[in-house]
């Protein structure tokens, strides 16, 4: 039986990206709320050569549909990885849709994937450097560990005002927070859990964020390499993490941000933010 990949936000710059260096491995099962986005990346995949592909229209806040991707998965093959990039950002709902998403999503999908784990198994999450500029307070640190619990988006309310730029870096705080949390679970199956931290990315939802955000511009004019990042290098450093190479890396983050969190905290810029 060969090995399965899960990409959520599939049919995205970044879930595409990666698409293409998993597809390689094994066989391809991409999530997206667009069914017709779906097809689409699954076409343009398939004219590269990546062939082994399925799709499955998912929100990933609904818990039967993310139990049906997971079902799917299981029938295609043993869990390869899961790679959730599914998410929103702040221009594209308002803070509690975005806490919804990003937090109650992933809790939803790492809870839907662990019975799957088994031996060299990996769930990728999907974070944001942008966690790394907001103030990481214990009172809501311990509520993110567990999204899934009855009233985390009324409690997490409280402190993200249901604003989005708010919610957002807090959702992402979450992320890393879960991985944080899970790594134990997922290895008592001999599985690994990581999150990867994306700077300002060349993707249609990156271009979005920059167009109306003073802060990303700054962030860019603070970024050490000197440039936006590609979404295949993001797709490059998923692709060693979920490699025999990253065997000893889990519950922990990776920032792929051409440096620019290094900078921001160096220089002590946004200070006055916090």
């Amino acid at each position: 039986m060969s090995n399965v990949y899960v990409i959520t936000g599939g049919s995205g710059g970044m879930g595409k990206a990666i698409a293409r260096r998993l597809g390689k491995r094994g066989a391809l099962l991409l999530a997206d709320v667009s069914e017709e986005r779906l097809k689409q990346a699954a076409a343009e995949l398939a004219a590269e050569g990546i062939t082994d592909i399925s799709t499955q229209a998912v929100d990933i806040t609904s818990e039967r549909q993310v139990e049906e991707l997971a079902a799917a998965a299981a029938k295609l093959g043993e869990l390869g990885a899961v790679v959730h990039t599914a998410g929103l950002s702040p221009t594209m709902a308002d803070g509690r849709r975005i806490m919804e998403v990003n937090m109650v999503g992933t809790g939803l999908v790492l809870k839907a994937f662990l019975p799957l784990a088994v031996p060299g198994s990996v769930a990728v999450c999907i974070s944001s450097m942008s966690a790394f500029f907001a103030p990481r307070h214990e009172s809501f640190v311990e509520l993110l560990k567990n999204p899934l619990e009855p009233g985390f988006l009324d409690r997490i309310e409280v402190f993200t005002q249901g604003k989005p730029e708010a919610s957002y870096p807090i959702s992402k705080i979450g992320v890393q927070v879960i991985v944080e949390e899970q790594a134990w679970a997922w290895g008592q199956k001999g599985a690994r859990i990581v999150s990867v931290s994306p700077g300002t990315i060349n993707t249609p939802m990156g271009r979005q964020e920059a167009q109306q955000s003073e802060a990303m511009k700054l962030l860019l004019d603070n970024t050490p390499a000197g440039r936006e990042g590609e979404a295949s290098e993001i797709a490059g450093a998923v692709a060693f993490l979920v490699s025999e190479d990253a065997s000893y890396i889990t519950g922990t983050d990776i920032r792929v941000d051409g440096g620019t969190v290094a900078r921001v905290q160096s220089a002590g810029l946004f200070k006055n933010r916090q």
